[in-house]
C-alpha cells in the first residue's frame, strides 16, 4: 500500500490496518519454513511501519495545534 492511500484514511481505519497487518505478519512467521514467502513478510512490515509513521504525524500535529 502506497503511503498516500495511508494518508488519506481515517485514524479508526489506520488502526484497523495496523491490526490487520500485524496479524499477517505474525501468521507468516509461524508458519513452516519452506511455505512462508518473504514478499509477504515485507510488505506486511512496510504497511505497519507507514501506518505507524502517519498516525505519529497526525498525533504530533494534533499536539501542537
Amino acid at each position: 500500500m502506497k503511503y498516500e492511500d495511508i494518508a488519506k484514511k481515517s485514524v479508526s481505519e489506520l488502526e484497523e490496518l495496523v491490526t490487520t497487518s500485524r496479524g499477517e505478519l505474525q501468521s507468516e512467521r509461524f508458519k513452516d519454513r519452506f511455505t512462508r514467502k518473504a514478499s509477504i513478510i515485507r510488505k506486511a512490515k512496510l504497511t505497519i511501519a507507514r501506518t505507524l509513521t502517519e498516525l505519529t504525524a497526525r498525533a504530533r500535529q494534533a499536539d501542537t495545534k
